[in-house]
């Protein structure tokens, strides 16, 4: 049913809670993993700590991020790898929400798997819902959870 599963995740292990669905999933269908990290501006860490002031970022530090991002996917491919999933890494720089939607529209997925934060007022109103923008930008389906 779905030939290949977008696993979008964001470095935590709220997000990482994802995993065991998506290998479900995968493992029941014969699908094929992509595990997929998008880093942004407000993923680096900020001299402040305050994540709402724009700090400029020398593009090497963007590239080491990334770099850092598709090696922590490497590492969590690994244990579903030994499994016999068949699993890919893709780290790239953008913006979450849209990057999401955009690489799953071109890249042709069935199913985008994600976990939510769960933010809400103020929070969800300040930082958004990289969730919400996909469910409502993406047209295919999603399986989502609610981290513990």
């Amino acid at each position: 049913m779905f030939q290949k599963i977008l696993v979008c995740l964001d470095g935590s292990k709220l997000a990482e809670q994802i995993l065991p669905y998506a290998a479900e999933q995968a493992s029941s269908f014969g699908s094929s993993l992509v595990l997929f990290q998008v880093v942004s501006l407000a993923s680096l860490p900020t001299p402040t700590g305050i994540e709402s002031v724009p700090v400029a970022v020398p593009n090497d530090q963007l590239a080491e991020a990334e770099a850092a991002a598709g090696d922590y996917l490497e590492a969590l491919a690994v244990p579903l790898r030994e499994k016999g999933l068949n699993v890919q890494c893709v780290a790239m720089l953008g913006q979450p929400a849209e990057s999401i939607v955009s690489y799953a529209e071109e890249n042709k997925f069935g199913l985008v798997a994600l976990a939510t934060h769960g933010r809400s007022g103020l929070k969800r109103l300040v930082f958004g819902s990289v969730a919400d923008h996909v469910i409502r930008k993406s047209g295919l389906p999603i399986l989502l959870i609610k981290p513990k």
